[in-house]
């Protein structure tokens, strides 16, 4: 391999100081022309490459955020860091992406690089609810916005959607199409949209006066296509079945719809499902899936916004705590009409 070019490299066959050579580079209008033809020269002859990154941790403006999210593998994630991105873009910035893996020590490590690369500011969502990257973030000075994590902290912004309306909006509409035995697939307990949908989901059966043994919830280890497809099984294995499940995100309910199909599980006229996201193939599934709808690109390229507003006008800037308002997006997957 061959060994990388330095400044001193330069400055030594153009036979100059390194100063000079870093004058040349950054403020060349204050170089002699014949001194700073020799430079050049040198640079083009010893195929000198540019090291910005080292410059901008010299100067202490790096034009980079970092973004850390729970699974890039999630289309939902995918959308908010294209937001993200064409925000960060706008600005002349460039967004490092991180996957969490839903591991607070994967979490931790990408925190601690990100610090150490000195970032100008960081976007994350979070797997534990006690913040503990948030605050080693902090600590080192660093701009930080929560995403998908809502927060009454006055000292962060949050950008996030109301997931308990979200839960409720789901159930409500399972309830009102006459279903009436409910479960609810749901992901770990230490995820924060998890528990916030499953309250949502018990608020919408307290409100429609039904007991709350009619809502039972079935926790999975992850919020994917594999845990739905385990969920599918369970359920089938039953002697009594549900007759509508919502599940936690689209994931979930893509695999458990996958395992439907493969078993000849009519939907929605054996058992309706619902999910949540709204991700492009909620839509384009076998049987089109009624979702509740997030802004994701939104969420992403607000996040980003924020956190360059606070990195470039930190005395002046207000911290804002942004909730979207959920949208339940009906298909074909929930209405009872359409199944019996």
């Amino acid at each position: 391999m061959r060994p990388q070019v330095s400044i001193r490299d330069v400055a030594t066959r153009a036979k100059v100081s390194v100063g000079t050579v870093s004058n040349v580079l950054n403020r060349p209008e204050i170089v002699a022309p014949g001194t700073r033809e020799r430079v050049q020269h040198a640079i083009v002859e010893l195929g000198f490459v540019r090291n910005d990154a080292a410059r901008q941790l010299r100067s202490g403006t790096p034009k980079a955020i970092g973004l850390v999210v729970l699974d890039v593998g999630n289309p939902f994630f995918t959308d908010v860091a294209r937001g993200a991105e064409e925000a960060a873009s706008e600005a002349g910035h460039a967004v490092v992406l991180c996957n969490s893996d839903e591991s607070p020590q994967r979490e931790a490590r990408h925190v601690e690089l990100l610090t150490e690369q000195r970032v100008h500011g960081v976007l994350i969502t979070p797997v534990a609810t006690d913040l503990a990257s948030v605050r080693r973030l902090r600590e080192c000075g660093l701009s930080v916005v929560l995403v998908d994590h809502p927060t009454t902290d006055l000292g962060l912004c949050s950008v996030a959607v109301d997931d308990r309306a979200g839960g409720r909006l789901a159930v409500t509409h399972l309830l009102a199409e006459g279903y009436e035995r409910l479960v609810m697939v749901n992901g770990p307990a230490h995820v924060h949209q998890a528990r916030e949908r499953y309250r949502g989901a018990l608020d919408a059966v307290r409100a429609a006066r039904r007991p709350k043994s009619v809502l039972e919830e079935l926790t999975m280890p992850a919020l994917n296509v594999a845990s739905g497809q385990r969920a599918g099984e369970q359920i089938l294995a039953r002697a009594t079945r549900p007759d509508a499940v919502f599940c936690a995100n689209d994931l979930l309910a893509l695999g458990m719809l996958q395992t439907f199909v493969r078993t000849g599980v009519r939907v929605p006229a054996d058992i309706a499902i619902v999910g949540y996201d709204d991700i492009d193939f909620a839509a384009s599934a076998a049987v089109p899936l009624t979702s509740v709808r997030q802004p994701r690109q939104l969420i992403g390229r607000t996040a980003a916004e924020l956190v360059i507003a606070e990195t470039m006008t930190p005395d002046e800037h207000e911290h804002q705590h942004v909730l979207f308002a959920p949208e339940l997006v009906v298909r074909e997957s929930s209405l009872r009409a359409r199944g019996r």
